[in-house]
């Protein structure tokens, strides 16, 4: 009898994530299509690349935007083309990029945990991979590029971002309320909170290691800045970017059944702990490399899932929706912050800006919900 009911739900499983719907392809891959759902994206990914342009565009010397994609095309001025190019170039696709992958990042921990609060920033993650690069940049006396830009940095910030991981998880582990031992989403949020403040505790200790000046770029930089980002700080962001997408649009089913809970997903013939690490490890890798190029960014892991499943009214996170509101929001909120006050300021104060109250909502909608419950 039990062997038939567990027959009969993993039918009834397998039918509900094979809905009859159009749906796209790629080998064991395939990625269910809405018209409505392929709308929204495709209007996500023109925003992106329209305030991608805007953010080229503003700065001292105004450039029409026309004249933008002109000189992106391969034509323009001799200065123009140093502006576009060379100047403000890498800083709009170290934007796009590092808002790809936090958004990324933090809807992969947000689906595998089932909490809205489980982004790699309230986790603690960016605060570990954040020391690993102020380490390297009083170490190497506030150097901005070569080797310390380009493999010191985001190799020291990856390798303390799965370090952190992997003490978090650790101590979150214990009996969950189904009686398996585990780590709970609510658990791993309490937890990385507390790992978060003894790791901004080493962050302030470090900085005294370094001179007044290393002290300042670094603080500067730990408010998420993209003030002179290059081609060192975004190659390796791209990099990481693009492996982590692959892994987590080849575990898009994995996710999907995730969120049908701990059974249901072993009757399906998932190694939930396997395929939990290699998604974990997925997103520390992302949000670690996004840290070492733009610092901490606040709050865009965190936003850009939620607003991207309240766009395209999915029962989770979506993978690609996320991605594209992260650039949305970074590369919208660098443009915002060299346009619409006096100074340059950093991004990453222009996303607390919203990303603040955004949090407030988030637990004043999860307390309505536990007290209707």
């Amino acid at each position: 009898m039990n062997v038939d009911v567990k027959t009969t739900d993993t039918q009834a499983v397998s039918a509900e994530l094979r809905r009859v719907r159009p749906a796209l392809r790629i080998g064991p891959v395939s990625l269910v299509l809405r018209p409505v759902m392929v709308a929204i994206v495709l209007a996500l990914a023109a925003l992106a690349f329209a305030l991608f342009c805007v953010d080229i565009a503003v700065g001292d010397t105004h450039i029409p935007i026309g004249r933008v994609l002109d000189v992106l095309s391969g034509g323009g001025s001799r200065s123009q083309r140093y502006i576009v190019l060379d100047s403000r170039l890498p800083r709009a696709l170290t934007a796009v990029i590092v808002g790809a992958a936090l958004g990324l990042a933090g809807a992969i921990t947000q689906s595998i945990l089932h909490n809205p609060l489980a982004s790699p920033d309230m986790l603690g993650i960016t605060t570990g991979a954040s020391l690993g690069a102020v380490s390297v940049l009083v170490a190497t006396g506030g150097a901005t590029t070569g080797f310390a830009a380009t493999l010191g940095a985001p190799l020291a910030a990856l390798v303390c971002g799965l370090l952190t991981a992997a003490v978090i998880y650790t101590l979150a582990l214990g009996r969950t309320a189904a009686g398996e031992f585990g780590a709970t989403g609510l658990r791993l949020v309490l937890i990385g909170i507390g790992v978060n403040m003894l790791l901004m505790g080493g962050i302030n200790w470090v900085l005294t290691l370094g001179t007044w000046q290393d002290a300042a770029r670094a603080q500067l930089w730990l408010t998420g800045s993209l003030n002179g980002a290059d081609r060192d700080q975004f190659v390796p962001a791209a990099i990481a970017l693009a492996v982590v997408a692959l892994v987590a649009v080849g575990s898009a089913r994995t996710l999907a059944a995730l969120r049908l809970g701990t059974e249901t997903t072993r009757s399906l013939g998932v190694r939930i702990q396997t395929q939990q690490a290699i998604l974990i490890g997925a997103s520390v890798v992302a949000a670690s490399v996004a840290t070492a190029a733009a610092g901490p960014i606040a709050f865009v892991a965190l936003a850009g899932p939620q607003i991207a499943r309240r766009l395209l009214r999915t029962p989770g996170e979506p993978l690609i929706g996320s991605a594209l509101i992260g650039a949305i929001l970074v590369v919208g909120a660098d443009a915002a912050a060299r346009t619409l006050f006096p100074m340059d300021l950093p991004v990453g104060i222009v996303t607390a800006g919203f990303g603040g109250p955004f949090l407030l909502y988030l637990l004043v909608r999860m307390n309505r919900k536990a007290t209707l419950s």
